[in-house]
């Protein structure tokens, strides 16, 4: 028996069949091999076409398929992992309406931050455990102000996991996780937020079905099993948001545990067992894929927009011609911890929520052009990345949070030794490296949801640990340029 899982980023889509019984990963792959574009037709805007997310997925198929030789009527569950907060607006024919309006798009935020303001930060976060911000529910209201004639034809809207399954299914429905992201989900009355829908003046029939994170979610069509090469039947048994299908991929499920990726965008995503959140709202609480009425798992997320981007913009524009990413990471290791007093600050993909949703943009600071050059560039990119992600972290610590140990698959970011050994020793914690990815933990999520597991610690026992980073003995150096990056932050923002 196998199952399939899906990770459809703003990058590519992935996708990996693990066998059960082993929960080896006997096939994956990932479309487009070059990176998948973004429309930004203006600043701050980020739009991507769910047509392409579907063309992706089907060729994808095809080649794990190919691949791995498995005969499609012994893949026994699907699982979906995806891009969050985006949107994606259906009519009652199932067109879609326009491009999806995806995760770091910035035209969402005066609209959920007047929401705030007058709706009030005491219902908002109370209710919410969070601004209603950026997220999907403020992206929509754009749509409702700006596209009149394109928001009178909505029938649905859904974030780019729904919108995959109900490609894979006909079935359009959602789940508490996923009304999470849309900043629609009420965590005290434990159903959708009437009080935001009906601020905005959104009817409710508007969201999809709400059913579990694991449950058939709807089977596979005939029409689709003949496009892609799948058998028809197959359930669709999980799906979630990419951070918290992350968290599900390394095991963190249970209050304390702390899981963390740095692709596009970089994330620190931490599980409470309390209903707590920060008074700014910098940091963003979802229900975690373990959430219930019954069992309270908030996953606290501080997310940096402009992380692994920051990096492949350094590559390209910054390193010589042809300069791999383990090339960049050898030059930068020949600068000093602290990059000689250079500064990035990697604020250039659009607002970012740990700076309560300003939009400062990436700079430079405190270059010599007697003293630097380009590695010095190189290293203080990445180092500035780490800052972003501890001081996101020194928030969630202030609703206590505890970060001793993080968990991270071993890919994007987290292959640089400069990152690791900086992100360990600025915040004291043990870095554990496992092979695994989204499409991976999708996929196993997809038995759980399937009952081919009894439960996640049977769908995840074969995770193996291959790596452990820990702090520097003199932790020193990494505070005090840390100490210097803070000093130049809140200089930008006080400007």
């Amino acid at each position: 028996m196998y199952l399939l899982g899906y990770d459809v980023g703003s990058s590519s889509v992935k996708a990996s069949l693990v066998e059960v019984e082993s929960g080896r990963t006997v096939a994956t792959d990932f479309y487009p091999h070059s990176e998948a574009p973004i429309k930004a037709l203006r600043s701050g805007w980020a739009e991507q076409s769910p047509a392409d997310w579907w063309r992706y997925v089907k060729a994808v198929t095809a080649s794990v398929l190919s691949l791995s030789k498995v005969n499609p009527v012994d893949i026994k569950a699907i699982g979906i992992s995806y891009q969050m907060h985006g949107l994606v607006a259906i009519d009652r024919a199932g067109n879609v309406l326009r491009d999806a309006i995806i995760w770091c798009d910035s035209r969402g935020v005066p609209y959920g931050e007047k929401a705030f303001a007058e709706i009030g930060a005491v219902t908002c976060l109370n209710h919410l455990l969070n601004s209603p911000g950026n997220f999907t529910a403020a992206k929509l209201q754009w749509v409702k102000e700006n596209e009149p004639d394109i928001f009178d034809k909505i029938y649905k809207v859904m974030l780019p996991g729904d919108y995959i399954a109900y490609r894979l299914t006909g079935e359009i429905c959602t789940n508490p996780e996923g009304l999470s992201e849309y900043m629609l989900w009420d965590f005290k009355e434990n159903a959708p937020a009437h009080f935001l829908l009906d601020y905005y003046g959104y009817d409710a029939g508007i969201l999809p079905e709400i059913k579990s994170t694991f449950c058939n979610q709807g089977v596979v069509t005939a029409a689709v099993a003949a496009e892609l090469g799948l058998a028809e039947g197959t359930p669709v048994t999980y799906r979630a948001g990419d951070q918290p299908n992350n968290a599900l991929s390394l095991g963190v499920l249970e209050p304390g545990q702390v899981a963390s990726t740095a692709g596009t965008s970089g994330v620190v995503y931490g599980i409470n067992g309390t209903v707590d959140y920060d008074s700014l709202s910098r940091v963003n609480n979802f229900a975690h894929v373990n959430h219930s009425a019954n069992q309270t798992r908030i996953g606290v997320m501080t997310c940096i927009n402009g992380t692994g981007i920051l990096n492949s913009w350094i590559k390209r524009n910054v390193a010589p011609a042809d300069c791999s990413y383990a090339a960049i990471n050898d030059l930068a290791a020949e600068v000093p911890v602290g990059s000689a007093g250079v500064t990035i600050l990697p604020f250039g993909n659009g607002a970012e929520r740990v700076l309560q949703n300003r939009e400062t943009g990436c700079s430079v600071h405190g270059v010599n052009f007697n003293i630097h050059d380009r590695r010095h560039i190189m290293r203080a990119a990445q180092e500035g990345i780490v800052f972003s992600f501890m001081y996101g972290m020194e928030i969630m610590q202030s609703i206590g949070m505890s970060i001793n140990c993080i968990s991270a698959g071993n890919a994007n970011m987290f292959l640089s030794p400069i990152f690791r050994d900086t992100l360990a020793s600025v915040s004291g914690a043990t870095i554990r490296l496992y092979e695994t990815d989204g499409s991976v933990g999708a996929a196993r999520g997809a038995g759980i949801g399937a009952g081919i597991y009894k439960d996640a610690a049977e769908a995840f026992e074969s995770l193996q640990l291959i790596g452990e980073i820990a702090p520097a003995p003199d932790r020193t150096p990494y505070l005090e340029a840390y100490d210097r990056w803070k000093a130049v932050l809140n200089a930008t923002l006080n400007s």
